[in-house]
């Protein structure tokens, strides 16, 4: 439902609502589950107008004319066909059968990418940067990575706070599509977090959904009210206006020292890291005139952001790169590579134990629009997990802390095995019609075994297979096999530097999805329990050998096969 509004600017503007309800504009419930995907992302966009999802540059599709082809291709499919397409366009639509996804896509895949690579390809219209969630049309709002950071500081707070974030003050920057999170888990731990963005109507659009709390006027009211809340108890989020280097600076300058601090500046797309100086407007029109001096000042900033971190970590600090590729930009810009890669990254210090069970941020999105929906499924995964403290606490601080954005969606780090027993139950709700809609499974691409990136999701494997992209393929691989009604396959996040894949699985209560659901969340997971199984994990090999808490008797691994065995000839029988 593309609604056009003119009121704005001259020129026309477009704005997406996901259609809600049982009404079919397609030939299937999968195409219309996945129109309704991209239609979501759209109404979740931070620039609709320009098709861009989320993190500065992450489109949906390529241009209008390809966003509106797309839709009459999805509307138009037939049970036996799949549609193509190739970084946000769509190409062909191919006579496959019935059990064929109904949309393969490959986004941002570049041989010897570059960042000037990559803009002379968008500038000839042939590309577009595919972020994680945007391109394969799964993003679910601000909450998508919500439980990622709750889990971080859940693994900070057992580390070094007893188990508890109470009293305890959190720095960090970027209120953007993802970042908007961080204030929200960190008062979820009843804690406090201070959050500056230089643009403050992003600030206050977080407001207005209620993931910042307060707008401080400065930095010093900003720490005034942290520390006055972190002494009384009491959680509360709070916002201040100021580029990241800079705030940071101020900060260590007046001694103001935070128990954390981290940030999710755009630094992994420098052209949309603010350089400091820069207003939101002069920044645009720096990009307009002149990229190559915009990604210079960009990197100077950065540097500065990193320095000082470093200088957080030093006087200990528990400062941690979260995934924004601060730190690779930073060694590109020639920062030594010792200082440069000082800090750790949030999934080798904190999240990989996670992985290693197969769980991650998975996501269950509600079709009909429906909150009540929502609701049913979060009380069934409650009953059906009720001694799995991970999964019973986060539904339950979920389902009081986080509003709904679009669709009603849900994210939940359940792991290998759960993820099948799940589906398969939601599609039971789904056929006996205790839910008025479909339900699309789908989930960041940051999880398990669905990306390569050896500054992020991969670094510091023991093996040393950080820069092995084969585990990605398989998945995407093992997504056909499964039957999985979309598959993305994308290489992007810091240019050159990351393989994943994104999933889009389907429940509408038939026989044919309780088959495609017991497949495909057995390989979705399960290939991220291999990975890290032969990464040299006991804990990944205990579980796909049936000796974890989870566990699934669709996996196994030759119990004789070592990493670090040798055979020669003799060997082989």
């Amino acid at each position: 439902m593309v609604e056009q509004n003119t009121q704005q600017k001259p020129e026309i503007l477009y704005s997406v609502k996901a259609q809600r309800g049982s009404e079919l504009r397609c030939k299937g419930w999968r195409q219309e589950t996945i129109l309704r995907m991209l239609e979501n992302n759209m109404e979740n966009a931070e620039k609709p107008e320009e098709l861009v999802v989320y993190g500065g540059i992450g489109k949906a599709a390529r241009n209008w004319e390809s966003y509106h082809a797309i839709v009459k291709s999805l509307k138009e499919l037939e049970e036996d066909e799949t549609l193509v397409v190739q970084s946000g366009m769509p190409v062909a639509v191919f006579k496959t059968h019935k059990y064929a996804p109904k949309v393969v896509m490959a986004t941002t895949n570049i041989m010897k990418p570059t960042w000037e690579t990559f803009y002379d390809l968008q500038d000839k219209n042939l590309t577009i940067f595919a972020q994680y969630t945007a391109a394969p049309w799964e993003y679910i709002g601000t909450q998508g990575v919500i439980q990622g950071t709750f889990e971080t500081l859940s693994a900070i707070a057992r580390k070094h706070y007893n188990d508890s974030l109470v009293g305890k003050i959190m720095l960090t920057a970027g209120a953007g599509g993802m970042g908007g999170n961080q204030t929200r888990a960190m008062a979820m731990h009843n804690g406090v977090a201070i959050l500056c963005d230089s643009n403050v109507e992003i600030i206050e659009r977080r407001m207005k959904v209620g993931y910042i709390d307060v707008l401080a006027d400065s930095l010093d009211e900003a720490i005034a009210l942290a520390e006055k809340n972190a002494t009384e108890g009491t959680a509360i989020g709070i916002g201040v206006v100021g580029n990241a280097a800079d705030i940071f600076e101020e900060a260590y300058e007046k001694g103001f020292k935070p128990d954390i601090l981290t940030s999710m500046t755009p630094a992994h797309d420098p052209i949309s890291y603010l350089p400091a100086g820069f207003t939101v407007e002069e920044a645009d029109e720096l990009r307009k005139r002149d990229r190559q001096l915009y990604l210079q000042k960009a990197q100077e900033t950065m540097i500065r952001e990193l320095r000082v971190t470093n200088k957080f970590f030093d006087d200990g600090v528990h400062a941690f790169e979260y995934g924004t590729s601060l730190r690779k930009e930073c060694r590109d810009g020639g920062m030594p590579e010792d200082e440069a890669m000082k800090i750790p990254g949030f999934v080798a210090e904190y999240i990989r134990p996670l992985f290693c069970e197969g769980r991650g941020p998975f996501r269950w999105i509600c079709m009909s629009g429906d909150p009540s929906d929502l609701e049913k499924i979060d009380n069934m995964v409650l009953e059906k997990f009720k001694d799995d403290l991970l999964v019973t606490r986060w539904i339950n601080l979920a389902k009081e802390h986080i509003p709904i954005e679009g669709l009603p969606a849900r994210i939940c780090y359940l792991g290998f095995g759960q993820r099948k027993e799940f589906a398969l139950e939601v599609n039971e709700m789904v056929k006996r019609g205790d839910l008025k809609g479909p339900v699309a499974f789908s989930r960041d691409n940051l999880d398990s075994g669905s990306i390569v990136n050896p500054t992020f999701e991969s670094e510091n494997m023991p093996d040393g297979g950080d820069l092995i992209s084969d585990w990605p393929v398989l998945n995407g691989l093992l997504n056909a096999v499964g039957m999985c009604d979309l598959i993305a396959l994308q290489a992007n996040y810091s240019m050159g530097e990351a393989v994943h894949t994104g999933v889009t699985m389907i429940a509408d209560g038939t026989e044919e999805a309780n088959m495609r659901l017991e497949v495909s969340m057995t390989v979705d997971s399960g290939i991220g329990v291999v990975r890290h199984a032969q990464a040299g994990y006991e804990s990944a090999k205990d579980v796909a050998n049936g000796k974890g808490k989870l566990t699934d008797e669709s996996i196994k691994i030759p119990l004789w096969w070592t990493p670090t065995a040798t055979f020669g000839p003799d060997d082989q029988k």
